[in-house]
């Protein structure tokens, strides 16, 4: 009786493990699609109206707005393409990150919103930049997944490697 309930929870804790595996495949697949799309999406508008956001810029006493205004939307536009497609996803995810706080200390209230995250969590995940953050980091920390050009491309690189290694 003992051995068969060890055996059961044995086998419980192997198929949760599974499933959470996969889960954890589908999710990092999903955030990084997703969000990579909406980078993109963002990035592009920024450039196609550039004016507006060098204005934007402007008003919020950033140095250089219009090579600033141009850099953010490209960083957007092409950060959120390679995170789409899963390329380069830890620095994409690293420069997307900054990127994201320096967003959040821009804008005075978003500013307020960081800076007063212990005491008011709830404006801090409220705040515009907040998901495209939290994107961003599981990017950085997690990386693009198995079902990313990044492990493609890793296999083939240490394939490449292996059969170097034999001559």
């Amino acid at each position: 009786m003992k051995n068969s309930f060890v055996s059961f929870l044995t086998k419980a804790s192997n198929w949760l493990s599974k499933a959470g595996k996969l889960t954890q495949l589908l999710l990092l697949l999903f955030f990084r699609i997703n969000w990579g799309w909406l980078f993109f999406v963002t990035g592009k508008g920024k450039l196609l109206n550039h004016a507006q956001v060098a204005s934007f810029f402007t008003s919020l006493h950033l140095p250089a707005p219009e090579p600033t205004a141009w850099l953010v939307a490209a960083v957007e536009c092409l950060g959120g393409l390679l995170l789409l497609f899963g390329l380069a996803t830890r620095p994409v995810g690293l420069i997307l990150s900054i990127n994201m706080i320096v967003a959040y200390l821009s804008v005075e209230e978003d500013r307020n919103k960081l800076l007063n995250f212990f005491a008011d969590q709830n404006s801090f995940f409220q705040a515009d930049p907040f998901f495209f953050l939290l994107a961003a980091l599981m990017a950085f920390a997690f990386g693009g997944g198995p079902l990313s050009l990044d492990a493609i491309l890793g296999k083939i690189v240490v394939r490449e490697f292996d059969l170097y290694k034999n001559i």
